[in-house]
């Protein structure tokens, strides 16, 4: 490696460029030959001296120079991925042809035809997600389309947004709001779906950050307080397995892995637990150097149950059948001997290398080695599978059952003749028959598992023997789409439930011409449509299928429509519908209102008291000390969420631009309901105690308390008025003491 390091240093000595992108070339070179199997030193020289002079006058938000972002990308794709030196070049170029003179054809004609491919897919997939949800479905499937074709595109979109996550903190606040959100609901399902666990955790925690950084300094503050016992606690757990792994000459590498602080905080929600009570908190990794065979792992395994006592239920076999992003590893969590439950998971050096860099790992592999090839063949299979599925009409409805999809876990069920499916958790006999084959799905009557009848429905588990039964005709249900999760059952199923109501809609529009007619009244497509907002539809076509099904009385547009022609007006008979709106006249509405904030005078719009009306929503019941955003409503007022809210995830992904900064004023004199969540042993006097500790040692007034108790434990809600996140932590802290009480928590 010295003489590589002194080699570099010669070339790059020869250069004209400062001190500074010298040795920040001379980094990114090391990186390449540390992880890459070949490095082309003047391919990644050139790359670098383009991507200086193209961007070197340009500065980012942070203020450093931008040519530094794709060198960073550049990093990412060698130290990361380690997939080969024309994605690093293509990487340090990757936003020269978009925001510079530099074209394609010059990329092609000083970098060759892999360079300018893996450019032009960077290019096209930029402005995915950026757009509403109205277009996502468009961009969303170029991705796909690109990535199917190579996959390295996709690994430097996902290298490209990366850096940005983690450089964010310079953005505005709202715009990072917006980045995270997008980022959490779609680069990191697609991550996950890829096989980059290691990218998916880093994105989920940087997004944390940015969207709820009091519960991510929480989590944080904890487990560096704890790093010392669990470290400790990690070492006495391993110690014995490392000894006995050694007698049996096995080569291998054992670490203990802390879940990352996303993951926790999700336990802590689902289970509604506080950090404390959250004991799988880490993992012990046994990483067996190659050459080893997975029988190798099965005898860890032994070694390691003969230790410590496994629990059946944990146990995953993801070796004999591995996931569809090809990720192999045995699973099992054990208690020791102090009642403490660790995860262990087994694998040999390939099966980790897959594990961290998956679909980039098999994309290295694909080269002369069949198993990779199988693998990575069968990841672009599905992808292409759904992109032949019946497309929704409605493009928000495709990302959301593709990030579904994504995101789920997988079970393994089998076909009659023994023929191993793998589909998302909670997958119906339904989506069994669609993954067969379409027209199975489609002309399903019934269905048998594991040899009894059983309704269409019913869903599956892990195991089971699956048989769909059929008829000549087409049988599809609409009800069935609340039973389904797969993208091909819903796509279908919901392509058959817009054909019946294209054929309502057809009946309303003969009703309605029929009634126009005999009325004598004649009125072009744009007037009915002005007609039918007047009722609030969206569309005619909506109107004729309310018309149709005779929930519509069709004399009511008649009637509108001879009131039009008499007086040369539509009159409204209600709001406007929002969707109608122009987002120029928000933004009107929003800067001419000037209606008092009330009594509170608690929040700062844009950094300045405001006369902006705001009120806080109900969904998350925002306090002083949480961080918070502002929406701008279709009125102009302004509705104040909590960040962490998924409501407001949902608005900073789909209306990002009516985000608003706000925040709270330091002199707060009005009081905010919180409400807190408390379980216990259930005793005589419990309650008397809760409320008492409120309002004498805390001096807390209580709006509410609502109790439930079942085989001797308590769980009640209080609903108490507090002036702040400190205030509601004081009041969290104090019930905690209360004899009998074992847990107290935010109510979320």
């Amino acid at each position: 490696m010295a003489d590589v390091d002194t080699n570099i240093a010669g070339v790059i000595d020869k250069l004209d460029l400062g001190k500074l992108e010298k040795s920040t070339l001379h980094e990114l070179l090391k990186l390449c030959h540390s992880h890459l199997d070949e490095t082309d030193d003047d391919l990644i020289t050139r790359a670098f001296k383009l991507c200086y002079h193209s961007h070197k006058d340009i500065k980012r938000a942070s203020g450093e120079p931008y040519y530094l972002h794709p060198v960073e990308v550049a990093k990412i794709m060698a130290a990361e991925f380690t997939i080969d030196d024309e994605s690093v070049a293509a990487a340090l170029l990757h936003d020269t042809v978009e925001d510079t003179s530099i074209t394609l054809d010059d990329i092609r004609a000083n970098f060759g035809d892999v360079v300018a491919h893996l450019i032009d897919g960077v290019t096209k997939i930029t402005g995915v997600f950026e757009n509403r949800d109205s277009k996502q479905a468009e961009t969303f499937m170029k991705l796909l389309l690109s990535m199917a074709e190579d996959i390295r595109v996709v690994l430097i979109k996902f290298a490209d947004r990366l850096h940005n996550m983690r450089t964010i903190g310079h953005l505005p606040r709202q715009k990072q709001f917006k980045k995270a959100t997008e980022t959490m609901e779609l680069y990191a399902p697609l991550a996950h779906r890829f096989g980059l666990f290691k990218i998916k955790n880093e994105f989920e925690d940087l997004c944390f950050k940015v969207i709820d950084p009091n519960s991510y300094k929480f989590i944080a503050r904890k487990l560096k307080e704890k790093k010392e016992a669990r470290e400790s606690f990690i070492e006495e757990f391993m110690n014995p397995i490392e000894e006995e792994l050694s007698n049996h000459n096995f080569n291998f590498e054992i670490k203990g892995r802390p879940k990352h602080i996303y993951s926790i905080y999700r336990k802590m929600q689902k289970q509604q637990k506080p950090f404390e009570e959250i004991y799988d908190l880490f993992a012990i990794r046994i990483i067996l150097e190659d050459p080893h065979s997975k029988e190798d792992c099965w005898r860890v395994y032994s070694i390691i149950t003969d230790w410590y006592t496994p629990i059946p239920k944990r146990f995953r076999d993801f070796i004999s059948v591995p996931k569809a992003n090809g990720y192999q590893s045995l699973h099992t969590t054990v208690i020791t001997k102090k009642g403490r439950k660790v995860e262990v998971q087994i694998r040999t050096r390939k099966m980790d290398d897959i594990a961290e860099h998956g679909l980039a790992a098999h994309w290295k592999y694909k080269e002369g080695k069949e198993s990779g090839s199988r693998e990575l063949d069968k990841f672009v299979t599905w992808v292409r599978d759904v992109l032949d599925t019946p497309r929704p009409d409605a493009a928000t409805e495709f990302v959301k059952d593709f990030q579904l999809n994504l995101y789920q876990d997988e079970i393994y069920v089998f076909t009659p003749e023994g023929d191993l499916k793998t589909l998302p958790e909670g997958a119906s006999c339904i989506d069994f028959a669609f993954e067969i084959h379409s027209e199975i799905g489609e002309r399903a009557i019934a269905s048998k598992v594991n040899g009894k009848m059983v309704p269409l429905r019913q869903k599956l588990k892990i195991g089971d023997q699956v048989e769909i039964i059929t008829g000549n005709k087409i049988n599809l249900n609409p009800d069935w789409m609340d039973d389904v999760v797969t993208h091909k059952a819903r796509a279908r199923l919901r392509q058959f439930i817009k054909q019946k109501e294209r054929k309502v809609a057809n009946e309303g529009r003969e009703i309605w011409e029929k009634r126009a007619k005999k009325g004598k009244v004649e009125i072009t497509d744009q007037e009915l449509t002005k007609v039918a907002k007047v009722f609030g539809f969206d569309a005619t076509q909506d109107m004729f299928y309310e018309i149709g099904k005779g929930a519509f009385d069709v004399n009511k547009p008649f009637e509108k429509v001879k009131e039009y022609k008499s007086k040369g007006r539509i009159d409204k008979d209600q709001p406007e519908s929002e969707d109608s709106v122009s987002e120029d006249k928000i933004q009107e509405e929003y800067i001419s209102t000037a209606r008092s904030v009330g009594e509170d005078k608690a929040l700062l719009v844009e950094g300045e008291l405001s006369d902006v009306k705001y009120s806080y929503a109900n969904c998350c019941n925002p306090i002083p000390g949480d961080n918070v955003i502002g929406f701008i409503s279709r009125n102009g007022d302004v509705k104040i969420h909590r960040s962490n809210c998924k409501n407001a995830h949902h608005l900073m992904n789909t209306d990002g631009e009516r985000i608003l900064d706000v925040s709270w004023s330091n002199n707060i004199e009005s009081e905010f309901l919180g409400g807190v969540k408390v379980i216990g042993e259930d005793r005589v006097g419990l309650v008397n105690d809760l409320t008492e500790v409120l309002s004498k040692s805390l001096q807390t007034n209580m709006k509410s308390i609502n109790v439930s108790s079942e085989g001797g434990m308590f769980e009640g809600i209080l609903a108490v008025y507090i002036k702040d996140l400190d205030h509601l932590e004081r009041v969290i802290q104090r019930l905690e003491r209360v004899e009998g009480v074992k847990t107290v928590l935010r109510y979320e």
